[in-house]
């Protein structure tokens, strides 16, 4: 991971820790003046209050749990299928002339060790170059079929190529877009943002106006949240090679493409 990405990872956990810690410091401090001024205040009414507002912030942390998890398991799933895209291409390569058949398969085992590269370090600055190199060879490999199409449209052999071809561009697409271009949309963060601002300074002030005061307790409190908020924006944002995909796969088949 590059200092970027370490610079993402310090960001995406201190935010939410901030925005947990705060409230509830913010409504201890506003409880404990409350309950100054009419020692005889009752903390039931916000006992129920505070129940249902985290209630609703369980809810909304599940739902965006699940968004992320969802897209996790697409991401391995366009893995297992690009590797068998990419081993089904070359072996396929096979039954065109030369020079075609050299050149594909050396154009794929290039492409395969770019998407162990890709995996290992996906920061912005390597990012563009990869993705720019990948999108040539996959260019070039549809030049290919161009080619073969217009020696012979009705060969089968040409076709079984082509459709390889075709299958790892859309893989291609598929994964670039789910990986790097997909994220929570804005909106439910900002409902999760505000969602946790409340219910903290609500929990706050319970804690303030019984009497309660405890920093520790809002530490712990907020360390709690805020991990689950990191392992949803870890989730999310794959560049910073916190939750990777295991690429054993893919590694398996650059060793067998290159030993072959």
């Amino acid at each position: 991971m590059g200092s970027v990405s370490f610079f993402q990872i310090i960001v995406m956990f201190l935010l939410p820790f901030l925005s947990v810690m705060l409230p509830i410091l913010a409504g201890q401090y506003f409880g404990i003046r409350t309950r100054k001024i009419n020692e005889e205040v009752n903390d039931s009414p916000i006992g129920s209050v505070v129940g249902a507002a985290l209630g609703l912030l369980a809810f909304m942390l599940a739902f965006t749990f699940q968004i992320v998890d969802s897209r996790y398991g697409s991401r391995k799933e366009l893995l297992l299928e690009e590797v068998t895209t990419i081993r089904t291409t070359y072996l396929q390569a096979g039954l065109i002339p030369e020079p075609f058949r050299t050149a594909s398969r050396k154009l794929l085992i290039e492409y395969t060790d770019l998407r162990i590269i890709l995996a290992r370090d996906a920061s912005l600055s390597r990012l563009e170059n990869l993705k720019s190199r990948s999108q040539s060879i996959l260019d070039s490999l549809w030049g290919y079929s161009e080619a073969l199409a217009a020696r012979d449209r009705s060969s089968e052999a040409y076709s079984l190529y082509t459709a390889s071809v075709n299958n790892l561009v859309e893989n291609y697409n598929k994964r670039i877009t789910l990986t790097f271009e997909y994220r929570i949309p804005g909106a439910i963060l900002w409902v999760l943002f505000i969602i946790t601002l409340f219910s903290m300074f609500l929990l706050g002030y319970q804690f303030g106006i019984s009497g309660r005061k405890n920093s520790i307790l809002a530490v712990f409190t907020a360390i709690i949240f805020s991990s689950v908020m990191f392992l949803i924006l870890a989730l999310d944002r794959p560049e910073t090679g916190i939750m990777k995909l295991n690429q054993a796969p893919i590694n398996t088949l650059a060793r067998q493409l290159r030993d072959r």
